[in-house]
């Protein structure tokens, strides 16, 4: 069951980590679960063109990384903003160097 705003009912972050995504996102913060409102038209247009154009500047320059409606899990909360944006030596890697799935860091920079 998706916890709302409005509801008393408290839930770990682990707990929280352990439900199915849900489709607006929900994020997690204060023991809450809140689920993000539906984004529409406009806003998917400006979120897709910063995102880009974020990318375009400062990718190959190896400066930062944008990336769209990232989970990002750091001090006890777990939330998913429109852009998250990383300075590279920051981006999360593996062992071969491919970007990890889970950032359990705050971004550097939130839209």
């Amino acid at each position: 069951m998706l916890t709302t705003v409005n509801s008393p009912q408290q839930v770990t972050l682990e707990e929280f980590l352990q439900l199915p995504e849900t489709k607006p996102a929900s994020e997690y913060f204060k023991n809450k679960i809140y689920q993000k409102p539906m984004p529409q038209g406009e806003h998917s247009a400006i979120q897709a063109y910063l995102s880009s154009t974020i990318n375009q500047v400062a990718r190959a320059k190896q400066l930062v990384m944008a990336f769209p409606e990232l989970r990002c899990t750091f001090n006890g909360r777990s939330l998913v903003p429109d852009i998250s944006v990383f300075a590279w030596q920051r981006i999360p890697r593996k062992a071969n160097g491919r970007i990890e799935n889970r950032f359990e860091i705050a971004p550097d920079w939130v839209i």
